[in-house]
């Protein structure tokens, strides 16, 4: 159990995803004037946490082990499939609902309301993504 608790690998990307996922609703308060707590565990918005994530696990595997080591080659394609996924594809799936959701306001205007909306805040923005990764980055630097 020791060697899971020094685990700098697990344990520095679980952290900046923790800082990640703290300044969504830090910049939520500041921006909606309110506190708005199921940020913390919200996927979308910035920055991207899960590009800090996967970059963290990828920086912190490069310092301790060096960029020349077959476990960072590894953490640096997953951590490109993981941002492809949140700007891409996850990104789409955003637009969509959005397009979906004001269908279905005008398709129930003047109607019983439709309760049941998609969640429009899914994928990430090329900026979040890079905010993601920078914080990453540098969080991971900072605590080895």
């Amino acid at each position: 159990m020791e060697s899971i608790l020094s685990n700098k690998a697990l344990l520095i990307p679980l952290g900046a995803w923790c800082v990640a996922q703290a300044l969504k609703v830090l910049i939520s308060l500041i921006r909606d004037r309110r506190l708005n707590l199921p940020y913390f565990v919200s996927m979308g918005g910035m920055p991207s946490a899960h590009s800090t994530l996967v970059c963290a696990l990828a920086a912190t595997i490069a310092i301790t082990r060096g960029l020349d080591s077959i476990v960072f080659a590894i953490a640096a394609f997953f951590a490109a499939i993981v941002m492809y996924d949140a700007a891409g594809v996850r990104q789409t799936v955003s637009t969509q609902s959005t397009i979906l959701n004001s269908i279905l306001d005008e398709l129930f205007k003047g109607k019983p309301a439709y309760e049941k909306r998609l969640r429009e805040l899914i994928g990430h923005t090329k900026f979040e993504i890079i905010a993601g990764v920078a914080l990453g980055i540098l969080l991971a630097w900072w605590w080895t």
